[in-house]
């Protein structure tokens, strides 16, 4: 690996010139013609009335698989654009021309599934039976029988097009809403304005009255963007009730449990492992709180450092070790990590105009990936580098597979990424010597634990409540607050002095169109990791392999059928989720042996 790595990610080897890329503008304006020529053949087609008939397909197949494949590499070239520059107003442009390209192909998509679902049982049957498509029929029935369950082809159509300047306009405008946050800090006697991003550092900050000053500054600044925000959130749970409603869908988890394609039983049987298991995360809360010299944490002391390393990590430092951990794990993932350091496929500078939070984005037709982070040396940055990581790696193992059978889901994407930041947080405790720098990277860790059994806990209670309550109409900033702070309170168990009231404004992830309830895939992903590291334990160097499998059938099985294929469990069952939590409470039992005498 380099021993000089850049901060700054190479956007340029995919479309040089940025935004005023020319060779962007050609990649759009070809797309947008052969996605015009795939609609005229869609329009053209009939259902398949025996197998000879199938054939046809083969090409329309291969037709769309390309046009995904290459608005797949604009979204996320484009998405990467405005990441790193808030300010870039050709970008906002170019990501409203590849929504509507999106729309577009989700209208033939839409058409496609029509087809599907009308071709007559026996006839599909031998068609899937057929040796051209048979890697695919998991995925092709899938689509066939989300059709039945759908508006037909015109309506649906309709509701994708009306959704580019409706649902997903919605979404845009929140990413405005952000981009013009700013928040004033005093450092080192001056004033600073900073970005959500760099102010969500802040948050983090090992000293209580940076952390607790910021934290006010936070809440009273999305107070003021809370009537945008309000607007903008229910807009976009009106416009997924009224759809669901016209498709005749009951259940808000109907579409995320689909799209997660898991089970409401293997959901329950999760979530109830963990509530159960609550009371040790407590216990660790008010430990916490007394190391800290309070009666109770409050929201800005949750995620507080305990302990201490030794300085800020250095980008170069953290990156070798990563690989050192991860070479000790897989071969593969460590080559696979070197490469993205050396490639620059990482963009972790800190700096002003950026967005806040990371994201690993796939690059399908360069079959590459990009990183996007803020890396202020601190542990946790280091874990996010290696979760999005994980991220890259899964994609890495499937880009050579067939494009349909590359969509996998939120829940076992977040996997691979929770995998991988495991297998670096866990070398590091056990290699550690010095005892303040063991109880930090112990507390780091636990503090995933916190974050998905109560932080996301509550995002789920919360959005679940909310989209029951804004069916029978807008719901006020003022409630959306009340509903959030409630949320936490019982998420957290009661353990907080304080909360965070405007979160629902905060925080990205209640925005997001593509993927509706943006929160319980974290915590599946957290504790199948953590489950799938305790095999890793138990079975050794031969796991690696099995884990790469796996890890290529998640876009073509469902997560019950995956986890039995290739682990023997049945998620649906309580002892799986058990094994896992046995590992994070085991995390606990060592934190509170190593902090009895500190209090």
């Amino acid at each position: 690996m380099k021993s000089n790595l850049s901060l700054t990610w190479n956007l340029e080897s995919i479309f040089p010139g940025g935004s005023s890329s020319k060779e962007l503008a050609t990649f759009l304006q070809t797309l947008e013609e052969d996605i015009k020529r795939v609609q005229q053949h869609m329009k053209d087609a009939i259902a398949p009335t025996n197998v000879e008939s199938s054939k046809a397909f083969d090409g329309f197949i291969t037709e769309l698989a390309s046009c995904i494949e290459r608005i797949s590499e604009a979204s996320s070239f484009v998405s990467c654009l405005g990441a790193q520059d808030q300010q870039d107003k050709k970008a906002v442009q170019l990501s409203g021309k590849v929504t509507n390209l999106q729309a577009q192909l989700m209208s033939v998509d839409a058409e496609f599934e029509h087809l599907l679902r009308s071709t007559d049982d026996e006839i599909w049957n031998l068609w899937m039976d057929r040796e051209e498509v048979r890697d695919l029929a998991f995925v092709l029935s899938e689509s066939r029988d989300r059709a039945r369950e759908k508006l037909s082809p015109e309506l649906e159509s309709l509701a994708l097009d009306l959704a580019v300047d409706g649902y997903h306009g919605w979404g845009d405008f929140y990413d405005t809403i952000v981009s013009h946050v700013q928040i004033p800090f005093e450092e080192q006697g001056s004033t600073v304005m900073l970005s959500a991003g760099q102010a969500s550092n802040k948050l983090h900050d090992p000293n209580r009255e940076t952390r607790e000053t910021m934290f006010t500054k936070w809440e009273d600044t999305w107070t003021e963007a809370e009537d945008y925000c309000a607007d903008t959130l229910n807009h976009l749970a009106g416009f997924r009730l009224k759809l669901y409603d016209r498709r005749g869908w009951d259940g808000i988890l109907k579409e995320p449990l689909a799209i997660n394609r898991m089970s409401e039983q293997t959901l329950d049987a999760m979530w109830n492992v963990i509530i159960d298991n609550k009371a040790v995360f407590v216990e660790y809360l008010n430990r916490k709180a007394k190391i800290l010299g309070v009666d109770k944490l409050s929201w800005a002391d949750v995620e507080a450092p305990i302990g201490s390393v030794s300085g800020k990590i250095s980008y170069q430092d953290a990156a070798e070790n990563i690989v050192k951990q991860f070479r000790t794990f897989s071969p593969k993932l460590a080559e696979f990590t070197e490469m993205a350091f050396d490639k620059e496929w990482i963009e972790a500078e800190d700096r002003s105009g950026k967005r806040p939070g990371g994201f690993c984005t796939s690059l399908s037709v360069s079959k590459e990936t990009r990183i996007f982070m803020t890396f202020g040396g601190t542990a946790s940055n280091v874990s996010t580098l290696a979760h999005e990581l994980g991220h890259g790696y899964h994609q890495h193992l499937m880009k050579d597979l067939h494009m349909f059978n590359q969509n996998y889901a939120m829940n076992v994407a977040e996997t691979a990424s929770t995998f991988a930041e495991m297998i670096v947080a866990d070398a590091l405790v056990k290699a550690c010597t010095d005892p303040q720098e063991k109880l930090a990277l112990l507390e780091e860790k636990i503090q995933n634990s916190i974050a998905f059994f109560m932080n996301i806990h509550a995002r789920f209670l919360f959005e679940t409540r909310f989209y029951e309550q804004r069916k029978s109409g807008l719901v006020s900033a003022q409630e959306l607050s009340k509903l959030m702070e409630e949320a936490q309170q019982e998420a957290f168990c009661g353990a907080l002095s304080s909360y965070h009231p405007h979160f629902w404004a905060a925080k990205l992830h209640f925005y997001i169109t593509s993927v509706p309830f943006y929160n319980f895939p974290y915590t599946f992903g957290y504790m199948f990791s953590t489950g799938l590291y305790v095999r890793a334990q138990q079975e050794g160097a031969t796991f690696a392999d099995k884990y790469d499998h796996l890890l290529q059938d998640t876009g073509v099985m469902t997560v019950e059928d995956l986890a039995l294929k290739h682990l023997g469990v049945d998620l649906k069952g309580p002892e799986f989720w058990q094994s896992a939590m046995d590992l994070c409470v085991a995390d606990v039992q060592e934190f509170m042996e190593l902090t009895k005498y500190l209090v």
